[in-house]
């Protein structure tokens, strides 16, 4: 949801202030996108995007497309939640709502827990735990549960990915790139006929390199 606090959120994973981050809503149009390292020092590929609304206004359908179409391409979608806002149940609803109609049900879900750190007492967090289930309790702004979120990020996109032994023609230096990008590679050997590559890959993007398989 707008304002949930995704910009600083990305902020803090990366170390910068470069993302606008700012208390009010639409303070991110555009879809802004940077490399952060995992625990296990896996490169990953963050995208900050235009939080939803109910009854988004007409003149925000432009930008608000191209969040969709980045979503729709996302190995894992980041759920960031205001836990402090009064409607914070209806706004996780209407998030849910509008992945549901665009289609985007297929990736993980992670759902962050956000602004702990304005809650008034412990306890007034264990409600919202029960409400959301599996999420991350964390404070964009302070830094607290940042490294529980990552290892919680870490260990969905591992279960999404299945192990890959190709070999590829240099004329296939997209698919390399590719694995570059989205894979973790364990090892890499370029030959007369190739590069052979072994590691893992997400599943929905294995079929791509099946006609490269290799045994040797």
């Amino acid at each position: 949801y707008t304002n949930a606090g995704k910009s600083t959120l990305l902020n803090t994973l990366v170390g910068a202030s470069e993302v606008l981050a700012a208390d009010q809503l639409f303070a991110t149009l555009d879809p802004t996108t940077r490399r952060v390292r995992l625990p296990q020092r896996h490169p990953a590929l963050f995208t900050d995007t235009v939080g939803f609304i109910q009854k988004l206004p007409t003149g925000l359908v432009a930008a608000f497309r191209a969040t969709l179409e980045e979503i729709s391409e996302a190995d894992l979608l980041l759920h960031v939640v205001d836990i402090t806002h009064r409607n914070v149940l209806q706004q996780a609803a209407a998030v849910a709502t509008t992945l549901t109609e665009i289609g985007a049900t297929t990736a993980p879900l992670v759902t962050a827990l956000n602004k702990i750190d304005r809650l008034t007492s412990p306890e007034a967090l264990e409600p919202l735990l029960s409400e959301f289930p599996n999420s991350i309790a964390i404070s964009a702004r302070s830094g607290q549960g940042i490294e529980a979120l990552l290892a919680r990020i870490e260990a969905v996109l591992n279960a999404d990915m299945v192990p890959l032994r190709v070999r590829l023609p240099y004329r296939q230096g997209d698919l390399l790139a590719l694995l570059h990008q989205v894979g973790h590679i364990r090892r890499e050997v370029h030959g007369p006929h190739g590069t052979l590559v072994e590691g893992l890959v997400p599943a929905r993007l294995s079929e791509q390199f099946r006609p490269f398989l290799t045994s040797r």
